[in-house]
């Protein structure tokens, strides 16, 4: 990174990576093409100056010196990394691949032609182009199942619309209960206004499979096995209702709860509970008279608890708890997954140019790539195989399941691939072409938040880094060569954003920046669905209609419950794995940058003492996890704050940053969740056993 004498200016931005927080950034300015130290904004009430450390270093990304700056041209084997990869110029890349992609297109159809993204680093317009060029050719659409799938479903069941209470009164609430998340790993402005709450007295309860950061921090930890959130929920309101600590008024108002539910909820008691999760009737029975007490109770809810088979059903469970209560009608109350739908004013469709998207054109599911690439049929249906991959904005080979099957498929002879990307990536490494690509602080692009309640726009702070180019240019750039003529791709970045504003009549791009955000909250009444809740009888759901959400809905439970669908160990697989977030990475993003592999080292197992002991594992020994999958070698940590018969580990590393070079990912099952798809990181059966030496 280069060095400046002069004073650096502040500049406002936006973070874009994979977080609910979508924080609000200042950002030190040293010259055209250098960053320096990235803060928090402090005039952004839910950022309030405070940002995660891997943000704060930026500039080890933005300036990384292995960070690629030319379009490359693969030229050895597959898989080998830079070396195996010549430059050439912007324009051979684009003729290669749109002549590749007339090929494939002529003898296979459109559909055998795949653009792959998510959202990991993007912003509506950037992320949305690879959504127009898909529309615009007829390319096989694409199935976003990798992240929110199971979790909208489930907090759809209930509360009828992805959205709920304003971040920010946390700091009002008594009672906050982080359930299924680790925010000082993933989220760690929701710890700010935790720690507002609890200087005015409020608790915190953490549940969560394993002593998290912030469970340590928590005046009580439930740390129940993976998959079993349902099941303690159940039981919480079956304790609630046996002490009459239900709110009648508000469930006869604003639900659709009867004495079937309540005769539902009578067998689900904690001794039941207990047995599924592997807490006390003790532990039970205690959260859930805090619970039942607490009017002001705000329920802080993650991804964790969804990343399983059952794992809708358990979200559908969790949000009947502040129903049951009436917690939803009091400031510092109710409950958060993601704001998603406070939006809807923002048109959206313009950014995926909806108009020419054809939905009789197939789609195809992301979390079973493996599976596609390796031509299961039920996958590509009656459509042609996958021929082309065009990948923006994630890294498959190391965040998709079932990774020893994707490598499998993209090892394909006969597969052409083209990346763009910051980084040489494990993905990147197995492409044909690959495009250097802008981070956040080098193009212009809008933001919507799932954490909070802010509409940002961020514009480009320095110079694009030698040749990289914005995933809007480059679409714009391959829509002209292949002869499609639209506004849309006529348009720059920023004027595609004004359009998008114009149409939802909200102010400009340049009004939106200069204000830093626009404030989308919600009235107080409608915050709180005292309104109404998002089903067309504005009422809340006990019984869940799984079956309008997805053609696997009738896998799951109607009542609340624990749906018996996990991938529950056994004899053969004595372990239950989680492959949780580890501190200083975002998926696979920073696991490249000094600073967070220091703080990482390497990847680790933590297992029980109790399991160590009986297996003779030490600290620091290498075991074998494995399953009718694949199998991975990880060095061993022995760790009282899980339960025997549970493994963590964290962070998605490099496939190569282990002793065999396969990651935890070869592990994990790309079976669909019902009730409409949906990854299943945490829900895998294992087997431990003592390894070889390295």
């Amino acid at each position: 990174m280069k060095s400046s004498d002069q004073t650096p200016s502040r500049h406002s931005a936006v973070c874009p990576h994979d977080c609910p927080s979508t924080c609000a950034l200042e950002v030190e300015k040293l010259d055209a093409n250098t960053i320096g130290r990235v803060h928090g904004s402090k005039r952004n009430s839910y950022t309030d100056g405070v940002i995660c450390a891997k943000v704060a270093r930026y500039a080890e990304r933005v300036h990384h010196p292995d960070r690629l700056s030319t379009p490359l041209k693969r030229v050895g084997e597959k898989g080998v990394g830079a070396e195996a990869f010549v430059p050439i110029s912007w324009e051979e890349a684009l003729d290669t691949i749109v002549e590749r992609f007339q090929q494939i297109t002529e003898e296979y159809g459109a559909e055998a032609i795949w653009p792959y993204f998510y959202a990991g680093t993007m912003g509506w317009a950037q992320r949305g182009a690879t959504h127009r060029l898909r529309h615009a050719m007829g390319y096989s659409r694409q199935k976003e199942t990798i992240c929110v799938a199971i979790t909208n479903a489930g907090w759809r069941a209930g509360v009828g619309a992805v959205r709920g209470v304003d971040a920010r009164e946390i700091s009002d609430s008594e009672l906050i209960v982080v359930w299924g998340g680790n925010p000082v790993h993933t989220q760690i402005n929701v710890m700010t206004h935790i720690a507002k709450a609890r200087k005015k007295g409020a608790k915190l309860v953490v549940i969560d499979p394993y002593q998290t950061p912030t469970a340590r921090q928590a005046d009580m930890h439930l740390m129940l096995k993976p998959g079993t959130d349902g099941a303690l929920a159940c039981a919480v309101m079956h304790q609630i209702l046996a002490d009459r600590q239900e709110d009648r008024d508000y469930l006869e108002r604003y639900s659709d709860f009867d004495e079937q539910v309540r005769e539902h909820l009578q067998s689900r008691t904690p001794e039941w509970a207990a047995e599924i999760t592997g807490l006390s009737v003790e532990e039970i029975v205690a959260f859930a008279r805090l619970y039942g007490s607490t009017a002001r109770s705000y329920m802080r809810v993650g991804y964790g608890m969804s990343r399983s088979r059952n794992g809708a059903s358990n979200m559908h469970a969790v949000t009947c708890l502040p129903t049951l209560t009436g917690a939803w009608q009091h400031r510092g109350g109710g409950a958060l997954y993601a704001n998603s739908d406070l939006y809807q004013r923002l048109d959206r469709r313009l950014f995926h140019c909806m108009e020419l998207c054809d939905p009789n054109v197939r789609m195809l599911d992301m979390s079973r790539i493996g599976p596609v690439l390796t031509g299961d049929s039920d996958d590509l249906g009656d459509g042609p195989p996958v021929k082309a991959l065009f990948i923006q904005n994630t890294n498959p080979m190391m965040v998709a399941p079932e990774s020893a099957k994707v490598r499998q498929g993209f090892l394909r002879d006969d597969l052409f691939t083209v990346v763009h990307e910051q980084m040489m990536t494990e993905t990147a490494a197995m492409a044909d072409i690959v495009l250097p690509a802008t981070t956040f602080l080098e193009h212009d692009d809008i933001y919507t938040a799932s954490g909070h309640t802010h509409l940002q726009v961020s514009k480009a702070l320095i110079e694009p880094f030698a040749e990289c180019r914005s995933n809007h240019w480059l679409v714009s750039e391959l829509a002209r060569r292949l002869g499609i003529q639209h506004e849309l791709f006529e348009c720059s970045a920023l004027e595609l954003v004004d359009k998008a504003l114009a149409n939802s009549g909200l102010p400009t791009a340049d009004e939106i920046h200069q204000m830093d955000g626009l404030n989308c909250a919600l009235e107080f009444e409608t915050a709180h669905f005292l309104d109404g809740f998002g089903h067309a009888d504005k009422r809340f759901h006990f019984y869940a209609d799984w079956q309008a959400q997805g053609d696997q809905g009738h896998r799951l439970p109607t009542l609340p419950d624990h749906a018996e669908l996990i991938d529950a160990a056994d004899d053969a697989h004595p372990f239950r794995l989680v492959t949780a977030p580890a501190r200083t990475f975002l998926n696979s993003s920073f696991t490249e940058t000094p600073g967070s592999l220091k703080k990482e080292k390497r990847p680790t197992a933590l297992i029980h003492p109790d399991d160590c002991a009986r297996m003779g594992i030490e600290e620091s020994d290498l075991v074998l996890l494995g399953n009718s999958r694949g199998q991975t070698r990880v060095h061993a940590k022995p760790f009282a704050g899980v339960q025997p018969g549970v493994v963590i580990v964290e962070g998605i590393w490099p496939n190569a940053a282990f002793v065999d070079g396969m990651g935890i990912n070869a592990l994990v099952s790309a079976e669909p969740a019902a009730p409409a798809g949906g990854a299943v990181f945490h829900d895998t059966k294992v087997w431990v056993k003592t390894s070889v030496a390295e």
